[in-house]
């Protein structure tokens, strides 16, 4: 099992190198990461934890240039299909995927205390029980969201 956190920061060379990656995984799918697709996946980086789609709205809109739900809701659907952020189905929300572009079935701590959010790689394992366990039912598996809510060490601590 491989553990990795996509951590809040203001670095911009942090952010610069996250946003090109996300720019190369793009390429070599066909796809484009347009300036807004861009601009609220930087939105995403920078957020400590999670962030909703009315967040981004109002995080990047501005008295002059409004941006509209429909485009955040597009963008969000485009930015989960190339694999560069998951969606966060038990708080409504979005993080950056901490290994964009890369296949992984993932699954996210997440700190009831803080709000931080481990992404870690499920052992094939885990993968090969539930595609048996659904094989067996005659169930087909669509998407996969495991999600783990309780205290980080620091918390724990507190």
């Amino acid at each position: 099992m491989t553990t990795a956190t996509r951590q809040h920061t203001t670095d911009d060379a942090a952010i610069q190198q996250a946003l090109d990656e996300a720019e190369r995984v793009c390429t070599r799918r066909g796809a484009r990461l347009t300036e807004q697709r861009r601009r609220i996946l930087e939105q995403i980086l920078r957020t400590d934890g999670v962030i909703k789609a009315y967040d981004l709205i109002h995080a990047l809109s501005s008295e002059d240039r409004s941006i509209k739900p429909p485009t955040v809701y597009r963008t969000l659907a485009f930015l989960l299909e190339q694999g560069l952020i998951h969606r966060i189905e038990s708080l409504n929300g979005f993080v950056a995927c901490s290994h964009p572009g890369e296949r992984h079935e993932s699954a996210l701590m997440i700190c009831d205390g803080c709000g931080r959010i481990i992404e870690f790689h499920t052992p094939d394992t885990a993968s090969h029980a539930l595609e048996a366990a659904a094989a067996e039912t005659g169930f087909a598996i669509e998407t996969r969201t495991v999600e783990l809510h309780g205290l980080c060490r620091d918390c724990q601590s507190l």
